[in-house]
């Protein structure tokens, strides 16, 4: 993926001097043009097109940020109201994430939604135990974990 990256770069150069005009708006042309020619080249390259995971990394970025804005919203609410109608409590939640960093990535997203906190990893290493600040169920919050964050992670980190 680094070396699409680095050729679309020099892509783009080659295509801001054959131009002989250094402007940001040649080199975004140049850069386009580049990401074209690389997608036509890998179409039939077994490779995977480094735009696929970009677009996988800003599309995990923004779930994130809308999990963080949703969850602190709930969170805020609940403080600001007069009395606490919360159902704290702690679950299991089995992961089909493989590798150590999918797992580290998905404890961390975890950690960062105000709200819920990943407390330890089990044995088998694919046991999250995560406290929840208000549970209604379990398996629902566990099975929206898995649509969300691990479903991303998992296009980010596999081909």
């Amino acid at each position: 993926m680094a070396y699409q990256i680095g050729l679309n770069i020099a892509i783009a150069l080659v295509w801001t001097f054959l131009h002989d005009e250094w402007s940001a708006s040649q080199l975004v042309v140049g850069y386009l043009i580049g990401m074209v020619l690389i997608w036509a080249i890998y179409r039939v390259r077994p490779d995977r097109f480094y735009m696929k995971k970009t677009l996988a990394i800003i599309y995990l970025l923004l779930l994130f940020l809308k999990e963080l804005w949703v969850s602190s919203l709930a969170v805020v609410r609940q403080i600001l109201r007069p009395k606490l109608n919360i159902r704290p409590g702690i679950f299991a939640m089995t992961t089909e994430l493989e590798t150590d960093f999918e797992i580290t990535l998905l404890s961390c997203l975890i950690c960062l939604t105000p709200g819920t906190l990943t407390l330890e990893v089990g044995h088998d290493g694919r046991t999250l135990y995560i406290h929840a600040m208000d549970i209604e169920d379990a398996d629902e919050l566990s099975r929206q974990i898995k649509s969300t964050f691990e479903k991303a992670i998992m296009e980010v980190t596999r081909a």
